[in-house]
Protein backbone atom coordinates (compact mmCIF):
# COMPACT_ATOMS: atom_id res chain seq x y z
CA UNK A 1 0.00 0.00 0.00
CA UNK A 2 1.48 3.31 -0.86
CA UNK A 3 2.35 5.76 1.83
CA UNK A 4 0.07 8.81 -0.07
CA UNK A 5 -3.24 8.88 -0.02
CA UNK A 6 -4.99 9.38 -3.66
CA UNK A 7 -5.37 13.24 -4.35
CA UNK A 8 -9.23 12.99 -5.09
CA UNK A 9 -11.84 16.47 -5.58
CA UNK A 10 -13.05 15.56 -1.95
CA UNK A 11 -9.32 16.15 -0.14
CA UNK A 12 -7.33 18.13 -2.48
CA UNK A 13 -6.46 20.90 -0.45
CA UNK A 14 -7.21 23.63 -3.76
CA UNK A 15 -6.76 27.17 -1.23
CA UNK A 16 -2.51 27.86 -0.85
CA UNK A 17 -2.50 24.00 -2.06
CA UNK A 18 1.72 23.93 -1.79
CA UNK A 19 0.54 23.50 2.07
CA UNK A 20 -1.31 20.27 0.94
CA UNK A 21 0.06 16.83 2.16
CA UNK A 22 -1.06 13.74 1.57
CA UNK A 23 1.58 11.43 3.50
CA UNK A 24 0.49 9.48 5.83
CA UNK A 25 4.17 10.20 7.85
CA UNK A 26 2.90 13.70 7.66
CA UNK A 27 -0.72 12.83 8.17
CA UNK A 28 -1.09 10.57 11.55
CA UNK A 29 1.10 12.40 13.79
CA UNK A 30 -1.17 15.60 13.67
CA UNK A 31 -4.39 13.39 14.35
CA UNK A 32 -2.29 11.32 17.13
CA UNK A 33 -1.08 14.98 18.59
CA UNK A 34 -4.80 15.92 19.28
CA UNK A 35 -6.42 14.54 22.04
CA UNK A 36 -9.90 15.77 20.15
CA UNK A 37 -11.17 15.68 17.15
CA UNK A 38 -14.68 17.39 15.30
CA UNK A 39 -16.92 14.40 13.19
CA UNK A 40 -18.77 15.90 10.76
CA UNK A 41 -21.90 13.45 9.45
CA UNK A 42 -25.45 13.94 7.55
CA UNK A 43 -28.14 12.79 9.47
CA UNK A 44 -31.67 13.54 8.47
CA UNK A 45 -30.53 15.81 5.54
CA UNK A 46 -28.77 18.16 8.00
CA UNK A 47 -24.98 18.87 8.55
CA UNK A 48 -24.05 18.27 11.80
CA UNK A 49 -20.54 18.41 13.66
CA UNK A 50 -19.77 17.05 16.58
CA UNK A 51 -16.31 17.52 18.91
CA UNK A 52 -15.11 14.03 20.44
CA UNK A 53 -12.39 12.36 21.89
CA UNK A 54 -10.53 9.57 19.17
CA UNK A 55 -7.75 7.39 18.36
CA UNK A 56 -5.87 5.74 15.96
CA UNK A 57 -5.46 2.50 15.27
CA UNK A 58 -3.19 1.47 12.05
CA UNK A 59 -5.17 3.08 8.95
CA UNK A 60 -8.11 3.21 11.63
CA UNK A 61 -9.83 6.26 13.55
CA UNK A 62 -11.54 5.08 16.56
CA UNK A 63 -14.23 6.69 17.68
CA UNK A 64 -16.58 5.49 20.94
CA UNK A 65 -19.88 7.43 22.73
CA UNK A 66 -23.00 6.53 24.18
CA UNK A 67 -24.99 3.58 22.76
CA UNK A 68 -27.61 6.17 22.07
CA UNK A 69 -25.72 8.61 20.77
CA UNK A 70 -27.00 9.61 17.06
CA UNK A 71 -23.30 9.78 15.86
CA UNK A 72 -22.65 6.05 16.70
CA UNK A 73 -25.94 5.18 15.66
CA UNK A 74 -25.23 6.90 12.27
CA UNK A 75 -21.53 5.28 11.84
CA UNK A 76 -22.67 1.83 13.33
CA UNK A 77 -24.77 1.14 9.88
CA UNK A 78 -21.92 2.08 7.75
CA UNK A 79 -22.71 6.13 7.93
CA UNK A 80 -19.68 8.46 5.88
CA UNK A 81 -18.07 10.60 8.42
CA UNK A 82 -15.38 13.72 7.71
CA UNK A 83 -13.20 14.08 10.49
CA UNK A 84 -10.96 17.01 11.45
CA UNK A 85 -8.36 17.86 13.93
CA UNK A 86 -6.01 21.30 13.88
CA UNK A 87 -3.28 22.59 16.19
CA UNK A 88 -2.63 26.33 16.18
CA UNK A 89 1.26 27.07 16.58
CA UNK A 90 1.46 30.69 16.97
CA UNK A 91 -0.12 33.82 15.10
CA UNK A 92 1.59 35.70 12.69
CA UNK A 93 1.73 39.22 12.30
CA UNK A 94 2.73 41.18 9.34
CA UNK A 95 2.92 44.27 8.31
CA UNK A 96 -0.33 44.95 6.49
CA UNK A 97 -3.51 43.24 8.22
CA UNK A 98 -4.37 41.39 5.04
CA UNK A 99 -1.49 39.43 5.30
CA UNK A 100 -1.86 38.40 9.20
CA UNK A 101 -2.03 34.41 9.46
CA UNK A 102 -1.57 31.67 11.74
CA UNK A 103 0.72 28.79 12.04
CA UNK A 104 -0.95 25.49 12.28
CA UNK A 105 -1.41 21.55 11.57
CA UNK A 106 -4.50 20.52 10.33
CA UNK A 107 -5.55 17.31 8.98
CA UNK A 108 -8.70 16.23 7.74
CA UNK A 109 -9.70 12.19 6.80
CA UNK A 110 -12.64 10.79 5.59
CA UNK A 111 -14.06 7.39 5.93
CA UNK A 112 -17.48 5.02 7.04
CA UNK A 113 -18.16 3.55 10.37
CA UNK A 114 -17.83 -0.23 11.31
CA UNK A 115 -19.41 -1.44 14.17
CA UNK A 116 -16.72 -2.88 16.74
CA UNK A 117 -18.74 -6.10 19.02
CA UNK A 118 -16.17 -8.05 19.55
CA UNK A 119 -15.86 -8.19 23.47
CA UNK A 120 -11.89 -8.75 23.31
CA UNK A 121 -11.61 -5.88 20.39
CA UNK A 122 -13.94 -3.79 21.64
CA UNK A 123 -11.95 -3.89 25.03
CA UNK A 124 -8.34 -3.23 23.44
CA UNK A 125 -10.29 -0.11 21.61
CA UNK A 126 -10.90 0.74 25.26
CA UNK A 127 -7.62 0.48 26.49
CA UNK A 128 -6.19 2.45 23.28
CA UNK A 129 -8.56 5.30 23.85
CA UNK A 130 -7.68 5.19 27.74
CA UNK A 131 -3.65 5.20 27.13
CA UNK A 132 -4.11 7.98 24.13
CA UNK A 133 -5.34 10.07 26.70
CA UNK A 134 -2.90 9.58 29.83
CA UNK A 135 -0.59 6.92 28.67
CA UNK A 136 -0.01 4.36 31.67
CA UNK A 137 -3.57 4.68 32.96
CA UNK A 138 -5.30 1.65 31.73
CA UNK A 139 -3.30 -0.86 34.20
CA UNK A 140 -4.05 1.89 36.99
CA UNK A 141 -7.75 2.26 36.53
CA UNK A 142 -10.70 0.05 37.41
CA UNK A 143 -11.80 -1.67 34.01
CA UNK A 144 -14.76 -1.62 32.38
CA UNK A 145 -17.88 -3.79 33.62
CA UNK A 146 -19.62 -5.59 31.71
CA UNK A 147 -22.80 -2.80 31.94
CA UNK A 148 -20.24 -0.13 31.30
CA UNK A 149 -19.15 -1.66 28.04
CA UNK A 150 -22.86 -2.15 26.72
CA UNK A 151 -23.38 1.11 27.37
CA UNK A 152 -20.96 2.18 25.24
CA UNK A 153 -20.61 1.99 21.35
CA UNK A 154 -17.57 2.01 19.36
CA UNK A 155 -16.65 2.18 15.88
CA UNK A 156 -13.58 1.78 13.35
CA UNK A 157 -13.79 4.19 11.23
CA UNK A 158 -10.84 2.77 7.96
CA UNK A 159 -9.04 5.63 6.58
CA UNK A 160 -10.04 5.93 3.24
CA UNK A 161 -8.93 9.31 2.51
CA UNK A 162 -6.62 12.26 4.15
CA UNK A 163 -4.97 15.09 3.41
CA UNK A 164 -3.18 17.46 5.91
CA UNK A 165 -2.67 21.28 5.74
CA UNK A 166 0.29 23.02 7.31
CA UNK A 167 1.98 26.74 7.61
CA UNK A 168 4.84 27.47 9.44
CA UNK A 169 7.68 30.25 9.68
CA UNK A 170 7.70 34.33 9.14
CA UNK A 171 5.15 36.39 7.79
CA UNK A 172 5.01 36.87 3.70
CA UNK A 173 4.45 40.22 3.26
CA UNK A 174 4.62 42.61 0.30
CA UNK A 175 8.01 43.81 -0.73
CA UNK A 176 7.38 47.03 -0.16
CA UNK A 177 6.06 46.40 2.96
CA UNK A 178 9.42 45.68 4.72
CA UNK A 179 10.68 49.02 4.61
CA UNK A 180 8.11 50.15 6.74
CA UNK A 181 8.37 50.58 10.69
CA UNK A 182 5.74 48.35 11.95
CA UNK A 183 7.17 44.71 13.96
CA UNK A 184 6.61 41.75 12.60
CA UNK A 185 6.66 38.15 13.26
CA UNK A 186 5.50 35.31 14.98
CA UNK A 187 3.64 34.87 18.46
CA UNK A 188 4.41 30.86 19.34
CA UNK A 189 1.71 28.91 20.69
CA UNK A 190 1.30 25.12 22.93
CA UNK A 191 -0.46 23.55 24.82
CA UNK A 192 0.51 22.76 28.41
CA UNK A 193 -0.64 21.09 31.54
CA UNK A 194 -0.51 22.75 34.81
CA UNK A 195 -0.15 20.91 38.23
CA UNK A 196 -2.91 17.86 38.82
CA UNK A 197 -5.26 19.08 41.23
CA UNK A 198 -6.63 16.36 43.26
CA UNK A 199 -10.49 15.18 43.98
CA UNK A 200 -11.64 16.43 47.18
CA UNK A 201 -12.68 12.74 48.31
CA UNK A 202 -9.54 11.28 47.27
CA UNK A 203 -8.43 8.52 49.98
CA UNK A 204 -5.51 9.94 52.12
CA UNK A 205 -2.10 8.81 51.23
CA UNK A 206 -3.02 8.49 47.88
CA UNK A 207 -0.02 9.98 45.84
CA UNK A 208 -0.39 11.41 41.95
CA UNK A 209 1.15 8.41 40.01
CA UNK A 210 4.63 8.71 37.98
CA UNK A 211 2.65 8.00 34.88
CA UNK A 212 0.78 11.22 35.12
CA UNK A 213 3.74 13.65 36.58
CA UNK A 214 6.00 12.61 33.95
CA UNK A 215 3.42 13.26 31.04
CA UNK A 216 2.20 16.80 32.57
CA UNK A 217 6.07 17.76 32.65
CA UNK A 218 6.94 16.29 28.76
CA UNK A 219 4.55 19.16 27.36
CA UNK A 220 5.84 21.72 29.96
Amino acid sequence: MSNQFEKTPLNQVKRYHTRGDYDRDTIYPIVDASLICHVGFVDHGRAIVIPTIHARQGDNILLHGSSKSRLMQLLAKGGEACITVTHLDGLVLARSVFNHSMNYRSAVLYGSGVLIEDPDEKMEALRIFTEKLIPGRWDDARQPTPIESKATKIVRIPIDLGSAKVRTGAPGDDEADYALDIWAGVLPMRTVFGEPEADPRLKAGVDVPNYLIDYAASLK
